[in-house]
Parts: structure tokens; C-alpha cells; sequence
């Protein structure tokens, strides 16, 4: 029996979530004392998640470079089977969110999602899961033969155990999907906001798009992906790609930045999983203070170019 993982890459590199899926597991084979199998696609070198433990490799090439989920699904269906798995574990990506449910069904499996924690028991499985859009947690537990879990993005963290990886090639099932992906709209970030540790967003407060050197001048010091609220987005300041919230991107860095960010519930319950949020905003009534965990009451065009200053002195 064994513990099956999806990794995910991007041109050809794997992303920061791939490499923490890969430590979640690795966690979970330990105390189950089964073998981890990672499963790639389209990724020439996947040496890398040796640092992480990873027993065997799966390399899959498809026949196009962009995400399929009936594909991918069918072929991890047929390495679950395979293997014999037990566990299956993803993160909750765009991608993962939408593959996971489908793999569950290809190998009749229970479904996990919102994971935030490595389960608490393993015969029957109970696993920790945020609900309500993170304001509460609830354990659920399951009988069922195979689960997959879907781990939320810096839930668990990179944990390094340094291994020999078996590779082996694995082809590719279409399976029965008459979708195709035309083309990818790709963000321009140095930091993309999915494998960001910190964000920093802006919003209407800025007053305008010429303005927005101050979230980038501060995100190029952190190291920071940059963000923007639905009504900037709306109004064509920033692309819809750093729109996050409920109905753009959720974030669940460990530090958000709000700037000029009113705090609507929408945006609100996209940015709740961040473990730290910052807010900077002129009006002492604004909704976010109340969510956030540290609040600057001022103006943004005075205390962003400050801070900005304090923060290269000390890095």
C-alpha cells in the first residue's frame, strides 16, 4: 500500500505547493509506514522533491503543456489503483480544487477538502478541515477504503527529509473529455499570489492606477506578490489575475498587507486563511480592523513611503 501525491509544476517547475504536498505526505507516510508517490506531469527534472522525501516518481508527458482535468484525473485514478492507495493527498489550487472532487469519484474515494491539518487518526481517517469560510474548524472522519485530501496552501509549510527518488515513466490517459484549453492568460508577477508568502493589496483608497508604484514598491522589498480588491480590478487599474476575495483569488499567505482596502465581507472571507493581515487605511471605521491583527490608522501616501524606508533600512 502506498500514499499517493500530486505535484503540481508550471513551465516546467515545480511550484511551492507541489514541494509542501510532497512534506504533507511524507508526514503522513512516516506514521503510516507506507511508501510516498509523487505523480508529475510535463516535468523534465523532478530530482527536487528529493529534499522531501518522496519514494518513487511518477513522470507523466502529455500530449498538450496545459492542465486537463479529465485526463489528469483519469491517469492519477490509474496510479491510485495501481498502488494500492490508501491516501491521496493535493493542494487546493484552482487546479486542485477541481481535480480532487473528480479523482474521489474515479476510485470511490471520500473527500476531503479545506485540510488544514495531517489527520488525527488514521483507521477510521479524521482529518481537520476549516469551514464557514475559516471561521471555524470541524473534524470529519470517514470509513472508506481510500481518501483524498485536499490541503489548503500554507497549511502544513515545507518540511525538508532528503531521500533517493525511484523515477519511473507512466503514460498519459485522456480519458473521455471533449474540453480543450485553447490558451492561458498568465500573470506578470515576479511572486504569483497562490505560492506567495506575503501579499501586499491595494485598493480604491489609492485613488488612482498612477499610484500604484506604492503597492509595488513595497511588495519588491518584502519579496511580496502584489493584490488589488474586486472594484479596482472592475475599474481596469489592476488585471483581474490580482483580483482577490471571495469571487477572485483566495490568499492564505502567512502575511497580507491591505492598503487603501475597505474590508468588504467578500474580500474578507477570501483573504481569512492568511495567518497575519495588516491593514492601512484613513478611515478608523473601515470593516477590515476589525479582522485584521495589526491596524495603522493614516494615510497611505504618507505611511507607505515610510515604511517602505524603515523596511530597506533593516533588510
Amino acid at each position: 500500500m502506498s500514499i499517493v501525491i500530486y505535484v503540481e509544476s508550471q513551465q516546467g517547475t515545480i511550484k511551492k505547493a507541489g514541494f509542501e504536498i510532497a512534506s504533507y505526505g511524507r508526514a503522513m507516510a512516516d506514521a503510516t509506514g507506507q511508501k510516498l508517490v509523487a505523480v508529475v506531469f510535463n516535468q523534465e527534472d523532478a530530482s527536487s522533491l528529493n529534499t522531501y522525501g518522496v519514494d518513487l516518481i511518477y513522470s507523466v508527458s502529455t500530449p498538450h503543456p496545459n492542465f486537463e482535468v479529465e485526463g489528469f484525473a483519469t491517469t492519477l485514478a490509474a496510479i491510485v489503483q495501481q498502488e494500492n492507495a490508501t491516501l491521496v493527498a493535493l493542494s487546493a489550487t484552482a487546479n486542485g480544487r477541481y481535480l480532487g472532487p473528480i479523482l474521489a469519484v474515479k476510485t470511490s474515494a471520500a473527500f476531503f477538502s479545506n485540510v488544514v491539518a495531517l489527520p488525527s487518526s488514521y483507521e477510521p481517517i479524521k482529518v481537520k478541515r476549516s469551514c464557514f469560510t475559516n471561521k471555524a474548524f470541524n473534524l470529519t472522519t470517514s470509513a472508506a477504503p481510500c481518501s483524498v485530501l485536499c490541503l489548503n496552501s500554507n497549511a502544513f509549510g515545507l518540511h525538508e527529509k532528503i531521500s533517493t527518488s525511484e523515477i519511473k515513466e507512466f503514460t498519459y490517459q485522456a480519458g473521455n473529455s471533449t474540453l480543450a484549453v485553447t490558451g492561458v492568460d498568465q500573470a506578470t508577477n515576479k511572486v504569483t499570489i497562490a505560492d506567495a508568502d506575503i501579499v501586499v493589496s491595494g485598493g480604491r483608497g489609492l485613488k488612482g492606477p498612477e499610484h500604484w508604484h506604492l503597492i509595488e514598491d513595497l511588495a519588491e522589498v518584502l519579496g511580496a506578490a502584489t493584490a488589488c480588491s474586486k472594484p479596482v480590478s472592475d475599474m481596469g487599474w489592476r488585471p483581474h489575475s490580482e483580483h482577490v476575495g471571495q469571487t477572485g483569488k483566495p490568499v492564505a499567505s502567512n502575511l497580507y498587507i491591505a492598503i487603501g482596502v475597505s474590508g468588504a465581507i467578500q474580500h474578507l472571507a477570501g483573504v481569512s486563511a492568511s495567518k497575519v493581515k495588516v491593514v492601512i487605511n484613513i478611515d478608523p471605521e473601515a470593516p477590515f480592523f476589525k479582522a485584521a491583527d495589526y491596524g495603522v490608522v493614516g494615510d497611505a501616501f504618507e505611511v507607505v513611503p515610510q515604511l517602505i524606508e524603515k523596511l530597506k533600512a533593516r533588510l
